[in-house]
């Protein structure tokens, strides 16, 4: 079926509420962006089957109210987080993939990511050295003890990295950037290598320093770093297969408090520094940690990753510190899954459970890989949210890639998540006011076909929703 029958398919099963039996393909990675929607109309995008953010007929609003159960209600009188934005993670092994792009086809992709009039990716992760995605083991300080960063440099970076990111924020200026750590240098581990171990208390001063310098020098080079994190999945070696450290509590609370964090200060440096950087089930920690009035001068923000625990973890610290920042910052696709490329359910379920639960931001991981999850010198089966084949570098698009542009097209910085509440089983959704008032509705259905009537104050909308879809809805 060509792709533009297989639109018109489309658009008239979804006219009748039939958007469960559409079919088709398409050959690019986005349709030609809708009209905006007549003053009382919602704007809808699906992705189901073979359609990828596909446009579909407008709904239109109408005078009543719904009854049963069969509904989506959304009161924009209650507010919560704010939001800060969408991206993924500029790993060494990302940029490396990226660079093996020719210049135009690079650029092109970089317009497609990260411009504001496309998929607008805006909070985005780097490393500090390398991860387990990166072409060789490395840091910015490697060999004896260096204690006053005399040997420190980013020689390694300056090849893809940091071309990577500026040619990122050349598409958007507004680009956060935060930076993670996967292991300080050998040298001030137990075991002396990159690969496991634990931090040692006494080169915590040398290493308030490497993030100084790190910070400063990235600075110079044009693209700043709005926060860091203290060390990737603090509770960690990985059995030493990887870079990695180990990081005790009261190291972290220690290190920020009496090093990193007035280090910073006394430099004039405004980057930001969130703690923990791991799963869902440390939420204790993160909570105890918060706790210590001394750290809270620096650090009133959180990382999670979401491998381990459930979301509503992190809605238990929010409560406890209901003025911290919560961010979600990593999770990626396994290339090896059968489902790679049509996984946008899951994502979507996985992302209104962080939003729903107080994150401001969703990071996912690698940006880009090749088809065999590479360059990685880690163990594990990581696909890129894009990937850019090896011998031919055709560019093919995850599921998560098509999650992510259901949220980060739609959903702006500083726009405030919003009441939504349903009792329809196998339906997820959350709900956001962007600055300028209009209303974004994101509605994941897992499961078979389904139908839900749309309900904001006195005015009411039929909505249909595909089997294993993602649907966005917009209106002002």
């Amino acid at each position: 079926m060509s792709n533009e029958s297989s639109r018109r398919t489309f658009l008239k099963l979804s006219a009748m509420g039939l958007t469960a039996a559409a079919t088709g393909s398409t050959t690019s990675a986005f349709v030609t962006a809708a009209p905006s929607p007549a003053e009382g109309s919602i704007n809808v995008r699906v992705t189901s089957g073979k359609l990828h953010y596909e446009s579909a007929p407008a709904l239109t609003w109408r005078n009543g109210s719904a009854t049963g159960e069969n509904k989506i209600v959304i009161d924009a009188g209650q507010k919560f987080q704010p939001m800060l934005g969408f991206g993924a993670a500029f790993t060494d092994a990302a940029c490396y993939t990226f660079n093996r792009l020719q210049q135009p086809d690079r650029e092109k992709l970089f317009r497609e990511l990260f411009h504001p009039s496309e998929m607008g990716l805006s909070v985005c992760r780097t490393c500090i050295g390398a991860s387990d995605y990166s072409t060789e083991v490395f840091s910015y300080d490697e060999g004896e003890p260096d204690l006053e960063m005399k040997r420190f440099s980013l020689k390694h970076d300056e090849a893809y990295v940091i071309p990577a990111l500026q040619l990122a924020r050349k598409q958007n200026p507004d680009l956060f950037l935060f930076s993670s750590p996967w292991s300080p240098p050998g040298w001030m581990k137990a075991g002396g290598s990159m690969l496991g171990g634990s931090m040692r208390q006494r080169f915590f001063a040398p290493y308030a320093q490497y993030f100084l310098k790190f910070l400063q020098a990235y600075s110079a080079a044009g693209v700043p770093i709005q926060a860091v994190t203290v060390q990737n999945e603090v509770d960690t070696d990985q059995d030493a297969r990887m870079p990695a450290c180990l990081w005790p509590q009261e190291y972290e609370i220690g290190f920020v408090k009496n090093h990193l964090g007035p280090l910073l200060e006394k430099n004039g440096v405004s980057t930001k520094i969130w703690i923990l950087d791991h799963n869902y089930n440390l939420w204790g920690r993160a909570i105890c940690e918060l706790d210590d009035l001394d750290l809270r001068k620096y650090c009133n923000a959180v990382a999670f990753h979401g491998y381990v625990g459930t979301p509503d973890m992190m809605s238990k610290v929010h409560e406890a510190h209901p003025e911290a920042q919560l961010y979600w910052t990593e999770g990626g696709p396994d290339y090896t899954a059968p489902d790679y490329a049509t996984d946008w359910a899951n994502w979507g379920k996985t992302y209104t459970g962080a939003l729903r639960n107080w994150c401001q931001s969703i990071t996912g991981w690698n940006l880009a890989l090749d088809e065999k999850g590479r360059p990685n010198i880690g163990p594990f089966p990581c696909g890129g949210m894009v990937t850019i084949d090896s011998q031919t570098r055709e560019i093919t698009r995850s599921g998560q890639y098509w999650a992510f542009a259901h949220f980060s097209r739609s959903i702006r910085r500083g726009a405030h998540r919003i009441e939504s509440s349903s009792k329809i089983h196998g339906i997820d959704h959350v709900a956001f006011e962007n600055p300028d008032g209009q209303k974004v509705l994101v509605v994941t259905n897992a499961s078979r076909a389904s139908s839900a009537t749309l309900q904001q104050a006195d005015r009411i909308a039929d909505l249909a929703l595909a089997p294993d879809s993602i649907t966005t809805l917009t209106w002002s």
